[in-house]
């Protein structure tokens, strides 16, 4: 196989999660460009549908499916609809997450578990959906969207819950790839820096980028499909010999 033949996902399935909007959406059309059927998930069917024209204008496949990734029952429908559909998952990237700025003080236990219910329990129950059929098939890619969030305390924004939710994700991945490489499983975790999305395009958000950009070398944000590139590597026969790890792109904003 040639090394650009090993980039190719034809003939594959994938999933993302929070597949409707923002990074979720162009690593689907991603995925979808380098060759597989994508499913998305999400909450809003409205841009689920906008997105999967996106895909099916590839020449691939779609499904745009509802389902809330904290609730291991609609989770594990999910999966069932994709195998009853597709007959197999191949990929599935857990890129669903939430974030809000508080300060620690005066956080409210509501607003912990609304971060940790989605940026870790639901990256959880949807590995363990997404494992059960990949360990049956002897083979998967499994890849959940953290970030340098994981490494780095951000600025100016008070985030503390967010901070430590996504380095339990990249934990989380580690010992998965760990428990279920023996059956063909990797696991491995996407890190992004400061990404220009939907949400980060919010007034508050827009009065700290010039800040993000100063402590970035490159001296930007990302555009989402900068991440492209490092999802279908990592999706793809080209990271056969990676899992366990967390590829970070953020424009070299942690070697400061």
């Amino acid at each position: 196989m040639g090394v650009l033949d090993q980039f190719s996902l034809a003939g594959r399935t994938a999933l993302v999660t929070g597949g409707g909007t923002g990074i979720g959406k162009a690593l689907a059309v991603g995925f979808a460009e380098a060759g597989a059927d994508v499913a998305i998930c999400g909450r809003t069917q409205a841009t689920l549908d906008d997105a999967a024209a996106l895909i099916e204008a590839t020449g691939q496949r779609a499904l745009a499916l509802t389902a809330d990734v904290t609730k291991a029952d609609e989770v594990n429908a999910l999966i069932d609809r994709i195998v009853d559909a597709w007959g197999r998952l191949d990929i599935a990237c857990n890129n669903a997450g939430v974030n809000n700025w508080v300060d620690a003080a005066g956080m409210s236990e509501e607003d912990w578990d609304w971060i940790y219910d989605t940026n870790v329990k639901g990256a959880f129950l949807c590995s363990q959906a997404e494992a059960r059929v990949m360990i049956a098939a002897g083979r998967g890619s499994i890849i959940n969207l953290a970030s340098i969030s994981a490494i780095i305390t951000n600025r100016p924004q008070p985030q503390s819950h967010y901070n430590s939710s996504k380095a339990a994700l990249v934990q989380l991945s580690k010992s998965l790839a760990a428990e279920w490489a023996p059956h063909g499983v990797r696991v491995n975790s996407l890190s992004p820096g400061y990404t220009r999305t939907e949400m980060a395009d919010a007034p508050r958000t827009r009065e700290a980028q010039p800040i993000w950009n100063r402590d970035t070398p490159l001296g930007r944000m990302a555009e989402v499909e900068e991440l492209q590139g490092a999802a279908v590597f990592l999706a793809s026969d080209a990271s056969s010999y990676v899992t366990g790890h967390d590829l970070i792109v953020d424009g070299g904003f942690t070697v400061w």
